[in-house]
């Protein structure tokens, strides 16, 4: 997901710092950029001026601390509460106060994000969906403290400089799009327990009758089927209903290592540039 708001921020000409836990993630990361334009040129949506104008926009950063200059951060780290407030922390004590501290979580608390601030008014949500360069909608998630004044400003960049539409969505586990897609994904590894069809089948009945890009199973495989599991407990713990709680074939696979296109193998098989095999 960094890597894709990345591009997609560089493509509506705007210059991205990016940092990375490490060296070594920071040039893959830039590698996997390049290697999706390449892949966009292949098909004649991008010549190559384009893309050298993309990458040069695109700043690997060493630190956090090289983002002092910033107009806006997106953070979007792992899904993992305790990494994303010490990111905040820190962010916190980078950025002048005036700058939108904006995470891409899916399912955890803008206002516990906000709490380790000493502005919370200016940490709000910019939850991006899966792929972001196609995906023309950004959920804008409003924590408890966050002003009107941010969301406005935030609601401005998502529609007028990056040409999204912006969904306001006020802090929910799951939001709107996480937390019915991942219902649709699980109810659909329920028809598969029971031996209703196939996971092939599934797939084709919901891609070709309703219209679908892709199925539940060939979706949960694009989004990691570890980051599926990981936003259905965390709702089944905050909503405490037995719909949220995950599939055991979607624990399994987890456990098992197949975690979908980022593996190589989920539901299906895919080749290293996530075609299906």
């Amino acid at each position: 997901m960094g890597q894709g708001i990345c591009e997609m921020l560089a493509f509506n000409g705007l210059e991205v710092y990016m940092v990375e836990r490490d060296q070594t993630r920071l040039s893959h990361a830039i590698c996997m950029i390049e290697q999706s334009l390449d892949k966009q040129m292949e098909r004649w949506a991008l010549t190559s001026a384009e893309k050298k104008l993309v990458m040069n926009r695109i700043h690997p950063m060493a630190q956090l601390s090289d983002l002092a200059e910033c107009e806006l951060v997106i953070e979007t780290i792992t899904e993992d509460l305790d990494s994303k407030l010490d990111i905040f922390r820190q962010l916190d004590q980078i950025c002048e106060p005036q700058v939108i501290l904006a995470s891409n979580t899916s399912t955890l608390s803008l206002t516990e994000l906000a709490s380790v601030t000493h502005h919370p008014e200016r940490v709000i949500g910019m939850h991006f969906v899966y792929p972001v360069s196609k995906t023309d909608l950004v959920e804008i998630v409003r924590g408890l403290r966050t002003s009107d004044e941010t969301f406005e400003l935030t609601k401005h960049f998502v529609e007028e400089t990056i040409h999204k539409k912006g969904v306001m969505v006020f802090e929910s586990p799951g939001f709107v799009t996480t937390r019915l897609i991942c219902l649709f994904i699980n109810e659909a590894l329920h028809v598969l327990e029971e031996g209703v069809a196939s996971a092939d089948d599934i797939d084709s009945a919901m891609r070709i009758g309703y219209s679908f890009q892709h199925g539940p199973f060939e979706m949960a495989d694009r989004f990691g089927l570890d980051a599926v599991l990981a936003a259905l407990e965390r709702m089944f713990r905050e909503y405490g209903e037995l719909k949220y709680r995950p599939s055991f074939i979607l624990k399994k696979m987890v456990r098992g290592g197949q975690l979908g296109v980022k593996s190589g193998a989920g539901f299906f098989s895919y080749d290293k540039d996530g075609g299906r095999v």
